[in-house]
């Protein structure tokens, strides 16, 4: 994940925020690795660098759409690793397919599409929260967007997040691509677990090393 240090910004020396991209251990939940987005470059270019500093062997890779690169996604394979990418308008076309797709078999109550389905359901603070997944092989769709170029793509997923609270209904679907096979229980929970980072990782910089408070 990227995040600025807010504390670093100079009002007096008009220098912007430093910018960080960081690796962290959603099964130990620990920072494994972090390093410095230069300011004539961006997190793309950053990310294949902190990789190259983790043994990926094993290891099951996810990133947010700023990650979703067919070069970050082959660094990954080629050192033995996995990943999930989620899809955004970085990657316009297959996003798009991807999203039309599953609305198509969604429509067709998945008529003749073999998927893997599985549901979590949690309820704290007064909000309950109930989360789907749906993962397919991509040997069941057309052929995507440059398909060929991303290394190891096996599965598409899509994932529904409804939240209630009091009275209000919130709905959020997110799609994903995937070298791991079309396994719906997995997926929910490595995704599950990815969208919990942001929070864990911030607190972790902010709090114990106080990045937020130096000048």
């Amino acid at each position: 994940m990227a995040k600025p240090r807010l504390g670093s910004y100079d009002r007096e020396g008009k220098l912007k925020a430093l910018h960080s991209v960081s690796a962290w251990s959603s099964e130990h939940s620990l920072m494994l690795a972090q390093k410095k987005v230069d300011s004539q470059s961006n997190e793309i270019t950053a990310v294949p660098l902190l990789l190259k500093l983790l043994n990926l062997k094993g290891a099951i890779v996810t990133l947010d759409a700023m990650g979703t690169q067919r070069q970050i996604a082959g660094q990954i394979k080629q050192a033995q690793g996995e990943y999930v990418l989620a899809l955004k308008g970085n990657q316009g076309k297959l996003a798009q397919q991807v999203k039309d797709w599953f609305q198509q078999a969604q429509a067709k109550n998945w008529e003749g599409i073999k998927f893997s389905y599985h549901q979590t359901i949690e309820a704290r603070h007064h909000r309950i929260e109930t989360r789907q997944c749906w993962a397919v092989s991509v040997a069941q769709l057309p052929a995507l967007h440059r398909q060929s170029l991303w290394e190891g793509l096996s599965t598409v997923v899509m994932v529904k997040s409804t939240r209630q609270m009091w009275n209000k209904t919130t709905t959020e679907v997110r799609f994903y691509i995937s070298s791991l096979s079309a396994d719906g229980e997995k997926h929910n929970l490595v995704i599950r677990s990815t969208l919990r980072i942001e929070n864990s990782l911030h607190w972790v910089l902010d709090v114990t090393f106080q990045e937020d408070a130096s000048r």
